[in-house]
């Protein structure tokens, strides 16, 4: 449940580098150029401040966008303006922070305005959204972003936690329309990652005409200022068609590479997006994504986490049937940790450290990582990936090392010896063939211990239900990071930001009053917790991302370039 550091900028390269020519017109005639992609979960709809897990940040790109972007093709990461006009001026103390505009944006034409024509992008749509994110109402789970950091914004979401009507009228000190262009924030205390929440869905422009018009049903009607644009999207449906939007301002491909991109600054210069169309297929099941890719129906295809990578590559290549094919893989360490959560306000869990540590040293790193990843992986030594300042090479987390006798010592001094007393656990997964595997992976490293381990499947928006209204026991997830700085993973040890939004004896009431007044549940991860002698959580591996082009589509010249800038992306 989180947004990726590709945020604002995947769906400008997906509609840049590289598209699949798909057309049954005559020669003579323009070709439409087409990217057909795929999501491996559904998608419950499109309202910015709604937008919890990578699957609907990859749809909600498209369409959306907010003040800044990354350089996708800088490292290290590095923010750029995007519907600003260039990055803002900071005041001394860090706390005012003064955006100018580009002037000539439009939202997507639209039956909400007037005569279906976009208007044009103003300093008050952000004041607008950041109202929407703030709004008790909408109660948005997003919020945590501007919770306590806006001059004004609390205050106002507290006065309307009880009225029948909120005003968005009402002026709020710390964001201000200074004019059509100009959009101000002054914060309450210095936020070093304020820019960084800029990046995020939640934070993107919205027009007041579309949630107006569609009402409930604004979620589903989504209207941006992005490349793409969709007539109207159904969660039902099997797929997600979108169109080039036709008045997407000027927007040209950079022409400044980090050293290793620097191959792809044969298009530095070019105006963007190069597609006419993508169709985006949602299939949560592996097989039906693999038959997908072979028959052609497909571009590119993740597999980081599809059995078919067992059977495709060998030593970290693909096989030499593919490659003779034309096939293409890429493939990089994701910035993000797989790990198991434990509601520790269960008592089996609560304030039975012993039980942790036993169940910890009973999983399997090595093995998991070798099956399920080719041992590209890297095994987690805490909740920190490689790739952002503070994290440690060197450090061994001693409750991460694979011992099943100590596992069993553990077991037995939590209580529990051989398993004998402990009640089955139920794990929660999402439904997929691969999720599925993995959890009767652990299942049976918990079986080694005498651990009763049953799995219970959900589809991805009910999983995400559960982990938010705290009814798992255990729930396999991962955290990909949403900005560059590890805050953003050490959010989660405490605080309204842990998995699955429950406090570990965090009291919310005054940063969330209309949510509930005080977290009774804790949540713990197997294995090591900040202090490595206290044994809370435990991370599975840091996940590689895993990618490869179609080779029995006729591609563009060099039309691997999108599938490698994907990796890096949500690397």
């Amino acid at each position: 449940m989180k947004n990726l550091i590709k945020i604002g900028v995947l769906v400008v390269i997906a509609g840049s580098l590289w598209f699949y020519i798909k057309s049954k017109q005559a020669p003579h005639i323009a070709q439409e150029k087409v990217l057909l992609t795929v999501s491996n979960a559904q998608i419950q709809g499109l309202d910015p401040i709604r937008v919890r897990d990578n699957y609907t940040v990859n749809e909600a790109t498209k369409v959306y966008e907010g003040l800044l972007a990354y350089h996708y093709l800088k490292r290290p990461f590095e923010l750029i303006p995007n519907l600003a006009a260039s990055m803002p001026t900071v005041s001394s103390d860090q706390l005012v922070y003064t955006f100018t505009l580009c002037e000539g944006v439009k939202f997507h034409d639209n039956p909400c305005f007037p005569d279906g024509k976009g208007r044009e992008l103003t300093a008050h749509d952000f004041v607008y959204a950041f109202k929407r994110l703030a709004d008790p109402k909408l109660q948005s789970l997003n919020f945590w972003l501007v919770d306590s950091k806006i001059k004004g914004l609390n205050e106002w979401r507290q006065r309307y936690i009880d009225a029948a009507n909120v005003d968005y009228t009402e002026d709020i000190p710390g964001l201000q329309a200074i004019d059509r262009y100009t959009l101000r924030f002054t914060l309450t205390k210095p936020y070093p990652q304020f820019l960084y929440a800029l990046t995020m869905v939640p934070c993107y422009a919205v027009a007041r005409e579309a949630v107006q018009y569609y009402g409930a049903e604004f979620m589903n009607h989504p209207v941006g200022t992005g490349p793409f644009m969709v007539a109207a999207f159904n969660p039902l449906d099997t797929k997600i068609v979108y169109h080039k939007n036709p008045t997407f301002r000027d927007k040209y491909f950079p022409s400044e590479a980090a050293q290793e991109y620097k191959h792809m600054l044969v298009d530095a210069g070019k105006k963007l997006p190069f597609v006419d169309k993508i169709v985006t297929h949602i299939l949560s099941e592996e097989q039906p994504r693999w038959l997908k890719f072979k028959k052609g129906q497909v571009d590119i295809i993740d597999i980081s986490r599809d059995n078919i990578a067992l059977e495709v590559i060998q030593d970290n290549k693909l096989i030499p049937a593919l490659q003779k094919k034309g096939a293409q893989l890429f493939s990089a360490l994701e910035i993000g940790t797989n790990f198991i959560v434990f509601n520790n306000a269960h008592p089996l869990f609560k304030d039975n450290l012993k039980l942790r540590q036993a169940m910890s040293m009973a999983f399997n790193g090595p093995k998991y990582n070798k099956l399920f990843y080719q041992g590209a992986a890297m095994l987690a030594q805490s909740i920190l990936p490689p790739g952002l300042a503070g994290y440690r090479a060197d450090y061994v987390n001693p409750y991460r090392t694979y011992n099943l006798g100590k596992a069993k010592q553990y077991l037995a001094e939590a209580g529990y010896p051989q398993g004998k007393g402990l009640p089955v656990l139920t794990l929660e997964v999402v439904t997929n063939s691969t999720a599925r595997q993995k959890g009767e992976f652990f299942q049976k490293c918990m079986q080694a211990i005498g651990i009763k381990i049953k799995l219970v499947e959900n589809i991805f928006p009910e999983l995400v239900k559960k982990i938010q209204t705290e009814a798992t026991m255990l729930h396999a997830i991962t955290w990909t990071v949403e900005y560059p700085d590890a805050e953003n993973f050490f959010q989660l040890l405490y605080g309204p930001k842990q998995p699955g939004g429950v406090g570990a004896n965090y009291d919310e009431s005054a940063s969330m009053p209309c949510m509930k007044k005080q977290w009774v549940c804790q949540i713990h991860l197997l294995g090591r917790s900040y202090m490595s002698d206290s044994t809370k959580w435990q991370q599975k591996v840091h996940p590689s991302f895993i990618y490869f082009t179609n080779p029995l589509q006729p591609f563009t010249k060099d039309g691997s370039k999108m599938l490698l800038l994907q990796t890096v992306l949500v690397a």
